[in-house]
């Protein structure tokens, strides 16, 4: 059990709140997860410094999250410090066509920010629901576009609490994945470059597209987006459903009938639910076609205990 006194006079004298035993569930998009020992609401670039100090200096655990919107969190929850990048960590500036984001800015949010700046390049990722840090950590993607195509520099946060600057070049963009999945560094802000367009074009985009996401995913039900990544000259969401596994369900927890690339969680799914069908939907994959899946949401806490 931490003594948390520490951490709670840091925050204080950072002017953030800090919440003890919360339930992951209430900050996942999949409504699932147990507690967490401490979720702290990141207000600054100097807040994450120090709080990172004092979970170095006393050997806390410590995650990051912002919208939680591509976690599978552990029915037993996360003993350490969640670091949230949220709301109060989400400013937008503008300097030309470009836009200076903190990491904690959702693709909404800045979607419309360069709508009514008139600015064209973000139509295919603003109805992503997630933040633009966690959506370079992934180089997050939807309609043919990615993060990749918009992104020019980012600061990160080493574990020694140094911000560096590193250029696209630097990042290793693939197929949801950056370099920033394995150095340890944190995001905490994003340079994006967009271009001059026309208002009613840009709107027209962005309302075509959340209109074909509203009538080809699940949108209604709690998920963690895409389950399975794409492998190699296939598409998850085909061979699931080639397969005869839409609807297949372990407890609450649901291939989709509207889209055979999300799990969903239809009332009450555990972790252990969904880690139950998904190792069903890669085991029969993998025998009638030969396609091995990967997931792609991030495994949070003990999920081997659920």
């Amino acid at each position: 059990m931490n003594n948390w006194h520490e951490l709670t006079a840091l925050c204080e004298t950072c002017g953030c709140s800090v919440q003890y035993a919360e339930p992951l569930r209430d900050h996942t998009t999949f409504r699932i997860g147990g507690a967490c020992g401490a979720f702290v609401n990141v207000n600054s670039t100097e807040t994450l410094r120090r709080v990172l100090g004092l979970c170095r200096d006393r050997n806390y655990s410590y995650t990051v999250m912002g919208n939680g919107s591509n976690i599978l969190a552990a029915d037993s929850g996360y003993a350490g410090v969640v670091l949230h990048l949220g709301k109060d960590f989400s400013e937008i500036t503008m300097d030309g066509t470009r836009l200076h984001c903190q990491a904690g800015a959702t693709l909404a949010k800045i979607g419309k920010f360069a709508l009514e700046e008139s600015l064209t390049g973000m139509e295919c990722l603003a109805g992503i629901p997630g933040t633009v840090g966690g959506a370079l950590y992934m180089n997050a993607g939807a309609y043919g576009g990615e993060m990749a195509d918009v992104v020019v520099s980012a600061e990160y946060m080493q574990p020694n609490g140094t911000v560096v600057v590193m250029s696209r070049e630097e990042m290793e963009l693939g197929y949801r994945k950056s370099v920033f999945r394995g150095n340890e560094g944190i995001i905490v802000g994003v340079t994006m470059e967009l271009r001059p367009g026309k208002y009613g074009d840009i709107k027209e985009e962005m309302d075509s597209l959340m209109g074909r996401r509203r009538a080809k995913q699940p949108l209604e039900l709690p998920s963690a987006g895409s389950t399975f990544q794409r492998p190699v000259g296939n598409y998850a969401s085909f061979l699931i459903d080639q397969c005869g596994l839409k609807g297949a369900s372990v407890g609450d927890a649901q291939v989709s009938v509207k889209h055979a690339g999300f799990v969903v969680n239809t009332g009450k799914a555990t972790c252990r639910d969904v880690l139950e069908l998904c190792d069903f939907v890669k085991q029969t994959v993998l025998e009638k076609t030969g396609y091995q899946l990967e997931l792609e949401p991030v495994l949070l806490g003990d999920t081997v205990k659920g």
